[in-house]
């Protein structure tokens, strides 16, 4: 949460690049604290150390993604980032179950120092160079990702003439966002994290292997490997389809899979509670965290994230996309934390709950989202003012 409160402003004072290189220090570090730790207080240190980092990774890997993505590509690559998310998640379930914690701890050096390398070659924002008054460099680096022979004389002068508007109108403040011109904006970003986190992913995917267990034994370990096999082929699916079928109707479909795999598994624990079709109950359960976490991953997963990127103006964005990604690990916490309570308190009522929130969560997203496929970052932003 410190980490989301921060990354607005980091990000806007030494940049994209920037910010993501210190994101990586950040967790190098506490990878390495965790390694060496001889006791409690060096796992804590480790542990917010790369909280850090990753709080400011998740606010700017998708803003650079956005702004450096032409149009017609912005939804698929900025998913790509949910894809690799969950590769790494799901990757980090299996190896965990051979090595030592200690030993993977050590391998989440390795995409920190791949990004730290990588970052040599690839350009920066070319938006945030404008921004800053380095025109010079913003040219280069839009012919960079544009290519040689690209004509970028249009999009140039758009991004310059958005750039020169947004300039004339004051810096930012957090209060500001309250204020009529952008407080659609805020309710679209705001309300689709709470509406991610509270719908229970963080509750069943940290959970899972818990879950699947309390309902027989042979499902503990069966369950846990599909549910890591599960995530990355659905995501590359829903990475092909953003940009083909919109981002509305994705995250409608995407929250009525996950309402209907909150339901199965609720009724699996109905069912065991009550002695009722006990056959059943391991089919549901498992069947039910599944379907669940594929409905997920296919649209709720990486398509908030893709609009916070897309809605919020560049005079705004860094303020705003502190707020939504703050409200997201808020919610990631309180859902984490309160999710053994809730089990405690109904197993099959805690399901229901979540899945009620992704009833609410197609409602939400009929009323309020717009359509942002295939348009300008500028021309969203019209498009949310009118």
């Amino acid at each position: 949460m410190i980490g989301a409160v921060t990354s607005g402003r980091i990000a806007d004072l030494i940049g994209r690049k920037g910010a993501m290189r210190m994101a990586a220090c950040f967790c190098i570090a506490g990878w390495f604290a965790v390694y060496f730790s001889k006791g409690a207080l060096s796992l804590d240190v480790g542990r917010f150390s790369t909280g850090y980092g990753i709080g400011v990774f998740s606010f700017v890997v998708p803003i650079f993604i956005a702004e450096i993505a032409p149009k017609n590509l912005r939804g698929g690559l900025t998913t790509l980032n949910q894809l690799l998310i969950v590769t790494g998640s799901s990757t980090a379930f299996l190896i965990g179950s051979v090595i030592s914690w200690r030993a993977l701890a050590l391998t989440g050096l390795i995409p920190c120092v791949l990004l730290l390398i990588g970052l040599f070659l690839v350009p920066e924002s070319p938006r945030w160079l404008a921004k800053v008054g380095h025109y010079n460099e913003f040219h280069i680096a839009l012919r960079k990702l544009r290519g040689e022979n690209a004509d970028i004389t249009k999009e140039a002068a758009e991004i310059q003439e958005y750039i020169e508007t947004l300039e004339s109108l004051p810096k930012a403040k957090i209060l500001e966002l309250f204020q009529q011109k952008y407080i659609r904006s805020v309710i679209i970003g705001v309300g689709l994290m709470v509406f991610q986190q509270f719908g229970g992913i963080n509750g069943i995917g940290f959970y899972a292997s818990e879950t699947f267990a309390s309902v027989g034994p042979s499902a503990g370990k069966i369950g846990t490997i599909a549910y890591a096999c599960i995530q990355v082929p659905i995501t590359v699916i829903g990475a092909m389809l953003i940009d083909k079928s919109g981002r509305r109707p994705l995250m409608m479909v995407s929250a009525a899979g996950t309402f209907l795999g909150c339901f199965m598994a609720g009724t699996s624990f109905y069912l065991k509670a009550h002695d009722l079709l006990l056959g059943w109950v391991p089919v549901l359960a498992i069947g039910g965290v599944l379907f669940y976490i594929a409905s997920f991953s296919i649209g709720m997963g990486a398509i908030p994230w893709v609009i916070m990127s897309e809605i919020f103006p560049i005079n705004v964005k860094g303020v705003a996309g502190s707020l939504v990604v703050l409200v997201c690990w808020l919610g990631a916490w309180i859902v984490s934390f309160t999710f053994n309570f809730l089990i405690n308190w109904s197993s099959s009522g805690t399901f229901y709950v979540y899945s009620a929130f992704s009833l609410l969560t197609i409602l939400f997203v009929a009323k309020f989202v717009p359509e942002t496929k295939g348009k300008t970052l500028e021309e969203i932003e019209a498009s949310i003012n009118s």
